[in-house]
């Protein structure tokens, strides 16, 4: 068995889903449900008698060490994370919280659980902690993209609670023996993802009509990776990964942000067209830049290519498409999850 957290979320219900598609072993997915946390991602695997959810925080110390006793789960998968960024410049305490105090509360509480077990148990026992290429800060345009051994410079309130989560990770590992090992990924995309992130958003706005935003000039660059890639990339690591290492997984993808809606666009064009056959690019709209903005992220995955021979199956124009299919398939799961309060945010940020 193993314990996934945050497994309600984007890319943990996109593991967890996999996983159970792939293979018999069970797994208890921990979730505290925050707005971003959707029961409807687990829909299919509801009733499967191999999932058994558990609505609980990280941070709950009690809770974690008695799903550890009880389970004696031979991995943890820590997707546990508050992780947008423009959420945590406005409010950066739940990052603190979550990303830092959440990740030290179920470090420790796997610390005392490994304690208890025998020699053999510890061995095979594996920590995989998932985080982000932003820790690394911002690339300039001719630099070379982000390895595991670029030194951190987060720049936002998230990115920076994430380095700390990171940090303390390694810490355990070196300081207590915890098995652990660490994944970067470049920026994720793909089914069930929240609608307050570039490439949802983008779709949801330009099929209600709405105004399609783009912050200051929309040559932001971002690595895109299919989220059903980076999942793969998370079970060859937790097979294969060495103890203590630190892999990063990107799509070499490399798009402005303007690309990327500009792309989505001519595919809505083609999938779901206008009446009048007006482009959806007439929705697009610039707005005032975030405070901070990062300029370019990409990740250099030779690492995980070489030592785990693990690559992206999905190009961008591949899996971008499946995404848009997505969506437009399931258009009830973004009206449930487009709440009152999903609205405000909306309004709030992009005024």
């Amino acid at each position: 068995m193993i314990l996934v957290t945050g497994g309600a979320g984007f890319i943990g219900a996109n593991f967890v889903l996999d996983w159970l598609a792939l293979q018999d072993e069970p797994v208890v997915n921990l979730d505290v449900l925050t707005y971003a946390g959707n029961l409807e991602n687990l829909a299919s695997v509801w009733n499967d008698p191999r999932h058994l959810f558990v609505k609980g925080s990280i941070a709950d110390h009690d809770l974690v060490e008695e799903l550890l006793r009880f389970h004696r789960p031979r991995a943890i998968l820590n997707f546990a994370a508050e992780s947008h960024v423009d959420r945590s410049i406005y409010g950066p305490e739940e990052f603190i919280q979550t990303n830092i105090v959440g990740t030290f509360r179920l470090l420790e509480a796997t610390r005392g659980f490994l304690a208890a077990q025998n020699e053999a148990f510890r061995a095979g026992f594996r920590f995989l902690h998932v985080s982000t290429d932003e820790v690394y800060g911002s690339l300039a345009p001719t630099e070379a993209a982000f390895s595991e051994q670029r030194k951190y410079e987060p720049n936002s309130p998230y990115s920076a609670s994430k380095a700390a989560s990171d940090h303390l990770v390694r810490a355990y590992h070196h300081t207590y023996g915890l098995p652990v090992l660490t994944t970067n990924c470049s920026n994720n995309y793909g089914p069930y993802h929240f609608p307050e992130k570039l490439i949802p958003l983008v779709i949801h706005n330009a099929l209600s009509g709405k105004q399609i935003p783009i912050y200051g000039d929309g040559m932001q660059v971002r690595d895109w990776l299919f989220v059903k890639d980076h999942c793969s990339a998370i079970r060859r690591v937790l097979e294969n990964g060495k103890v203590g290492e630190t892999y990063n997984v990107g799509g070499r993808n490399e798009l402005t942000n303007l690309s990327v809606v500009n792309t989505l666009c001519e595919i809505l064009d083609e999938l779901r067209p206008l009446p009048d056959a007006a482009s959806y690019q007439s929705q697009i709209a610039f707005v005032r830049d975030r405070p901070g903005h990062d300029r370019r992220y990409a990740i250099d995955a030779d690492k995980i290519e070489r030592d785990l021979d693990w690559r992206p199956s999905e190009t961008f124009e591949t899996g971008i498409r499946k995404t848009v299919q997505w969506y437009l398939a399931n258009e009830a799961w973004v009206k449930n999850v487009t709440s009152g309060s999903y609205r405000q945010w909306i309004d709030r940020q992009y005024r």
